[in-house]
């Protein structure tokens, strides 16, 4: 019962069944990775960790790693107790290391005592293991330290813009908008949508180089996947990034229903910011539906790759349904999907994969509640 291919090698096309994908995935997890891809990396973030257990043995640790990194970049540059330029220093430092191009200590100890109450112990301990991190991604094999180094490239870009936008731009005490959507659009791409190519490359080189499909579709669809998961990161976790002056929707989008961005700071503004706020939810449903094709043009026979797409687009969707019935500029309001849901999603995931009509409606059925 539920029979369908699963394999973490190329070659294999004998028939497992999707249960059994997801019951073994812990065991291999723990005996293929190093710690610092297990353990430090589940405290991390316990969501995508729960991605990461489902994909193949291949690309597990590639993507890991480079998950990793990210975060760490990501926590040096919101490191708010440390000055800017200190920050930008230090992802410069970091960034030249993850490309090969220095050997120059990282320099991070004020980093690891000193980060703000927006971390958590897990980052800090990531911190201190850098050099560790740094080392795997040198054994890497050419290709996928090639690939990694690209897109970690990118992302860093991204947030180096965002600290040249939000901290030297911004007066002090102030709230600082993005212009239009066009920069929001550069923005998701830079911090996620080059993470889907970065996927798709990844997969595509180690576990179906010889499928038939649309690279260029797939590729731009992989994007988009990526963008729409960062506007779900956005959209949900708006409050909090006013609170440190940063305001994702556009300025010229807010302009059109009469607001500024400090205004966003007030609750009651929801009724004004409502329709800029449906504008950005269609977005980034948009996003997540190119996802959602781009989960279905992978091969059946990839199992796990394409349950492993599935579970956060699925949790986007969700999340985004769950924001239309909230009011976003309320801090009080913490939108999130439970632990019960993400189990009880991960369950109807393993029972419809093996009825393609069942499957296809998942998306609709989430978006429904």
């Amino acid at each position: 019962m539920f029979l369908g291919p699963c394999s973490s090698r190329v070659c294999s096309d004998r028939p497992r069944p999707v249960f059994w994908c997801l019951r073994t995935v812990r065991d291999e997890t723990q005996s293929r990775s190093p710690s610092l891809l297990r353990e430090l990396l589940r405290d991390v973030s316990r969501s995508f960790y729960l991605t990461l257990r489902l994909l193949p043995g291949s690309v597990r640790p590639q993507i890991g790693l480079a998950y990793l990194l990210a975060r760490a970049t990501d926590t040096i540059a919101d490191t708010g107790v440390v000055p800017v330029a200190d920050r930008m220093s230090a992802l410069n430092r970091l960034r030249h290391r993850i490309q090969g191009t220095s050997n120059d200590s990282l320099g991070l100890e004020r980093f690891a005592t000193a980060l703000d109450e927006r971390s958590t112990q897990a980052e800090r301990h990531l911190l201190t293991r850098l050099e560790e991190a740094l080392g795997i991604l040198e054994s890497l094999p050419e290709s996928d330290r090639r690939e990694t180094r690209r897109v970690l490239g990118i992302i860093t870009s991204g947030q180096e813009l965002d600290l040249s936008r939000f901290e030297t731009k911004r007066p002090a005490g102030s709230v600082y908008a993005l212009a239009d959507l066009r920069e929001l659009d550069d923005y998701t791409y830079r911090v996620a949508g080059c993470v889907g190519e970065f996927w798709t490359r990844l997969c595509r080189a180690h576990l179906f180089p010889r499928a038939p499909l649309d690279e260029l579709r797939l590729e731009a669809d992989g994007v988009r996947f990526g963008k729409g998961l960062q506007m779900v990161n956005i959209l949900r976790d708006l409050p909090k990034d006013l609170r440190y002056g940063r305001c994702y929707p556009p300025a010229d989008a807010l302009g059109k229903v009469g607001l500024g961005p400090s205004d966003l700071l007030n609750p009651g503004n929801w009724g004004r910011f409502r329709p800029a706020y449906a504008e950005l939810l269609g977005i980034a449903e948009g996003h997540l539906k190119a996802g959602w094709n781009y989960t279905n043009a992978l091969p059946r026979s990839q199992v796990r790759v394409r349950l492993a797409c599935a579970l956060p687009i699925l949790l986007g969707v969700r999340t985004l349904a769950l924001l239309k019935r909230a009011n976003p500029l309320d801090a009080t309001q913490r939108v999130k999907v439970s632990r019960a849901e993400v189990s009880r999603l991960m369950r109807r995931m393993a029972l419809r994969y093996p009825f393609p009509g069942a499957w296809d409606s998942l998306f609709e059925t989430s978006r429904e509640g």
